[in-house]
């Protein structure tokens, strides 16, 4: 046993400190990116914010809404749709703004490869597990690859540099970190399992930049602040999942209860969706996501309209004219939080 002593931060842990700028407005903030992806070779522009591949975000009306939104914004589709669904989804709209989900067991792979056997044409892959850190993920991962060469592959999701290396070494394009912050996880207290969000960021990117890779964190925004800190800290991407449940674009059923209106949203390993798409939790496992009731949100492109002006107002306060230099013109400040001594005074 070891204990590492340095200190790790989430994103509540830190605060931008502003500086001086010459943006004279938010407008001026240009928040697109552009990457060349290491093993594809593909290009994407846009802003890379992807709605998570969950019930009730990565859905196909959450698809369309980015598409109509015309940012370049993205969404990792969960994998549960049925493959003529998939057909008809990508012939109507195309593949620029969504992400073909999989996981690890033979029948998403067998999907994949019968999608694409019938003429599909997905540029874009989520391999999504939970831990990212096995060595059969990693073979998988490269059979993948060698399979289809001219995918853009996202994976994970881990949380330290290391793995972040193999991955990419192994033939993925954009690494998700992550373990445990997302706001219906329960991971970190079923299993003890975890890293700080933030500090798993900043040494994960420094990991992946070094090696030409990419890195998207995936989990732990609850605030459009939190997104911008994420970029701060060094992320090319960021995936988010709570902040976009609630609204019409969920596909899920609008409750109810005492003159409130509440949509459902839970984690991809809740009892909830296990027993949705699995029939039951297997007996060798625990649930290690929750349910909760979010209050209905209404058309997602408010939402979508306080996140993207959130992000260029962040640039305004440190001086980046472009996402891409907000890390560059970022320093975070620690923030000291009271907490109450051994005897319980404050």
């Amino acid at each position: 046993m070891r204990i590492e002593q340095e200190v790790k931060l989430d994103y509540k842990d830190v605060l931008f400190r502003p500086k001086r700028s010459t943006l004279k407005s938010r407008s001026q903030v240009d928040i697109t990116r552009e990457f060349k992806f290491k093993w594809s070779g593909k290009t994407y522009q846009g802003v890379p914010i992807i709605a998570a591949n969950m019930d009730g975000v990565g859905t196909f009306d959450m698809a369309r809404a980015f598409i109509q939104e015309g940012s370049g914004l993205s969404v990792a589709l969960h994998k549960h749709y049925p493959i003529e669904e998939i057909e008809k989804f990508y012939t109507d709209n195309g593949s620029q703004n969504v992400w073909y989900s999989i996981g690890m067991v033979k029948d998403d792979e067998a999907k994949l490869d019968e999608f694409i056997k019938r003429g599909g044409e997905p540029d874009k892959l989520c391999i999504d597990v939970a831990n990212g850190y096995s060595e059969h993920f990693v073979e998988y991962v490269k059979r993948i690859r060698e399979k289809y060469p001219e995918l853009t592959i996202m994976a994970g999701n881990v949380v330290t540099g290391e793995m972040v290396e193999e991955l990419i070494l192994a033939g993925v394009d954009i690494v998700k970190v992550g373990i445990g912050p997302g706001s219906v996880c329960t991971t970190r207290k079923m299993t003890g399992v975890g890293y700080p969000q933030l500090s798993a960021v900043i040494e994960c990117a420094d990991a992946a930049h070094g090696l030409g890779g990419l890195i998207c964190a995936d989990g732990g925004c609850t605030v459009p602040g939190d997104i911008a800190k994420a970029f701060g800290g060094g992320a090319d991407f960021v995936m988010l999942g709570g902040m976009l449940a609630g609204h019409d674009q969920s596909e899920q059923e609008l409750v109810e209860e005492n003159g409130e209106k509440y949509l459902r949203f839970y984690g991809m390993s809740s009892d909830t969706a296990m027993n949705k798409h699995k029939g039951g939790v297997a007996e060798y496992r625990a649930s290690e996501g929750k349910t909760v009731k979010i209050p209905y949100r209404g058309d997602v492109s408010q939402s979508l309209q306080d996140i993207l002006g959130g992000l260029r107002s962040t640039c305004t306060y440190v001086g980046a004219r472009q996402l891409k230099s907000l890390s560059k013109c970022t320093t975070f400040v620690r923030v000291t939080q009271q907490i109450n001594n051994v005897f319980g005074q404050s």
